[in-house]
């Protein structure tokens, strides 16, 4: 079969590729297990990252970013899915924190943080879901009220990515109790600020590696300077203008998870034999495997246009939501469906394929579950 290309690569990013492809051979596969069992990854690949300027390599370089594009940062994303690595938050540093700084971010905060971001010096995180509040964003609880030039902030969230180590936190808090979405606004919180705790490092079925916590604000006070945007109560239209991107990101992983699963088993079925002939000789092992090579072009080639359409500003809400829901549901199922083939092995923690299984099942629920996904899609019907 013919090797297919993304549409949106070129030659500056195939170079991108293999120096990325390089950085998780040295750096973070021999690491893997490490990163499992201490639930994170260790602080200086951080740092190791923005030597090599694979840090914000969608910023502007003025801000000390790569001044590049999305397609550099999905670069980045497929290649850690094929490097079967889940632990480093790097993706949500890169494509989302950066860019909720960039967009809405005063010239000072832009100056101060983004340079720190890209050097890996400064970890980031987006505090969103609370104990209570999932997808329904509008109803967080956690509060951020005005006194003098400061805001006094209460509140918990939970499912944070890079929770442990963030050094800053975009925090969605309510600054107007009275109001609704109207009332949400995007606060940043350092994370040496009094009254701010960080709280358990989750213990999931999946994403072991990946070091999601729990945090507490106990009357964290911190400047008016540090809400994101010209005026309170934007939070939630920043949160919907910048949720497609987060979308696509996620997309563009579960496409590499499903290339990444049939590649290992592929390998896998011609080696092992049964029955005198290996596993590939057999009927149903071709077929399943003709299968999930099918629908991962499919998908792939559905995502590439929306990576297209996305490079020049043309990628809507619903289209994403598709291809958000879509993906992860198939990167599951093509997943489960390579596992098998695996038969008992599959189940092996030392085999690959079993965390690609078990790491693939949250992407159906975070950023939006697939079910908010399909009511954004029925809306535009």
């Amino acid at each position: 079969m013919a090797a297919y290309r993304s549409v949106w690569m070129d030659d500056d990013l195939d170079a991108l590729r293999s120096l990325a492809r390089a950085f998780y051979d040295k750096e973070v596969t021999p690491n893997i297990d490490k990163y499992l069992a201490q639930h994170h990854v260790d602080r200086d690949l951080w740092t190791k990252a923005g030597e090599l300027g694979l840090l914000c390599l969608s910023i502007p370089e003025e801000y000390g970013g790569g001044g590049g594009t999305f397609a550099h940062e999905a670069v980045m994303i497929e290649e850690q899915a094929r490097a079967v690595d889940t632990a480093w938050g790097a993706s949500l540093h890169n494509g989302i924190v950066a860019h909720y700084l960039l967009h809405y971010g005063t010239e000072e905060q832009k100056r101060h943080w983004l340079p720190k971001m890209a050097s890996g010096e400064v970890v980031g995180a987006i505090a969103m879901t609370e104990p209570g509040t999932g997808s329904d964003l509008q109803n967080v609880k956690t509060k951020a009220l005005r006194d003098g030039d400061e805001y006094v902030i209460n509140g918990s969230k939970t499912f944070i990515t890079n929770g442990s180590q963030a050094d800053l936190i975009i925090v969605v808090a309510k600054t107007d109790v009275s109001q609704g979405a109207a009332g949400i606004s995007l606060v940043l919180v350092e994370a040496d600020r009094a009254g701010f705790r960080r709280g358990r490092v989750l213990d999931k079925i999946g994403q072991k590696g990946q070091d999601t916590s729990e945090l507490f604000f106990e009357d964290v006070r911190v400047p008016v300077a540090n809400l994101l945007g010209d005026a309170e109560g934007q939070g939630f239209v920043q949160l919907m203008q910048q949720l497609p991107q987060e979308r696509l990101i996620i997309a563009v992983g579960a496409v590499a998870g499903m290339e990444t699963a049939l590649e290992h088993t592929l390998r896998y079925v011609k080696e092992r034999e049964a029955f005198g002939r290996p596993v590939f000789g057999f009927q149903n092992t071709k077929f399943k495997l003709a299968e999930v090579a099918t629908e991962a072009r499919v998908a792939r080639v559905f995502t590439d246009d929306c990576v297209a359409k996305h490079l020049v500003g043309e990628l809507d809400i619903p289209t994403v939501a598709m291809a958000k829901w879509w993906t992860t549901d198939r990167a599951l199922a093509i997943s489960s469906e390579c596992l098998q083939l695996f038969g008992g092995y599959g189940y092996m923690t030392e085999y690959p394929i079993s965390r690609m299984w078990a790491d693939s099942r949250v992407q159906m629920i975070y950023a939006g579950t697939n079910e908010i996904m399909k009511e954004i899609i029925a809306r535009s019907l």
